[in-house]
């Protein structure tokens, strides 16, 4: 499959912080990759640049064979984004504020109505459609902001927490969405629940103080734990190369591919 997300050296400094740290890695169509990482570690930053919303300081990023920098408006068509907090106008109802979206994404208005409906089914809205969206649960909203981020059915997605705020019914059927779309689509959600990460994706990232420390599958990131971690293993390794709260062996720490 060829790579829809390229980027290269990508680094961001606020000031004498530097969020994200030379960043290399490559999403290619058909692959959903799980970005993970501890709070502060240059997650939503590195999303952020990907889409266009912050400049680089260092580095480039291409989506669908456009540079985000020099060909902004091709770059973000071929993007759907949810931030964190899927920010909506409060005022409006989820069906006019798709209705604007499908306008500002340029959906001709032949097709509009019909789209919306599809992705509406899909999200399952349908018995909210008229509600403020300030009135809407936090689940809700956060389907609202899944809804916009798919409409312009892009080619590349990009999540920042898709479940968060949902119930275990909503997460498996945003899960099983994902899981579908993963199939066309190049895929990044970040999020810090693990089993998400098991449950559908097809490859993991760990960055850590903005740098990789992890890429691979996630049934590879598990292997990583030694033999004598039983239960966890996967939250055993995250731990071990984004904190100082696991203190194995040293035995165990070759183990699991971490060096001192």
């Amino acid at each position: 499959m060829s790579a829809m997300i390229e980027i290269r050296g990508l680094s961001k400094d606020f000031g004498p912080l530097k969020a994200v740290d030379g960043v290399s890695f490559d999403v290619a169509q058909g692959e959903v990759l799980g970005f993970l990482g501890p709070n502060g570690a240059g997650k939503s930053t590195t999303m952020k640049m990907v889409t266009g919303f912050l400049t680089p300081s260092a580095g480039t990023v291409r989506v669908a064979g456009h540079d985000v920098l020099a060909e902004p408006v091709a770059a973000k068509t071929a993007i759907g984004y949810l931030p964190e907090g899927a920010p909506a106008y409060p005022d409006m109802t989820p069906l006019a504020f798709l209705r604007f979206i499908a306008e500002v994404r340029g959906i001709p208005g032949a097709t509009r109505e019909g789209r919306i409906a599809e992705v509406v089914r899909k999200v399952h809205l349908e018995g909210v459609m008229r509600q403020p969206i300030d009135t809407l649960s936090k689940g809700y909203k956060r389907r609202v902001g899944l809804a916009q981020a798919i409409l312009h059915d892009p080619r590349v997605l990009i999540m920042d927490e898709p479940t968060d705020g949902l119930d275990p019914n909503q997460k498996h059927e945003v899960r099983t969405l994902i899981h579908e779309m993963g199939r066309s689509k190049a895929i990044v959600l970040s999020t810090h629940i693990l089993e998400e990460v098991e449950a559908v994706c097809t490859r993991a990232i760990i960055i850590n103080k903005g740098r990789i420390v992890f890429d691979g599958k996630p049934a590879e990131l598990e292997g990583r734990a030694p033999a004598s971690v039983t239960k966890n293993r996967m939250d055993w390794v995250f731990r071990s190369l984004t904190s100082g709260d696991v203190s194995p062996q040293p035995q165990a720490l070759a183990a699991a591919g971490v060096h001192p």
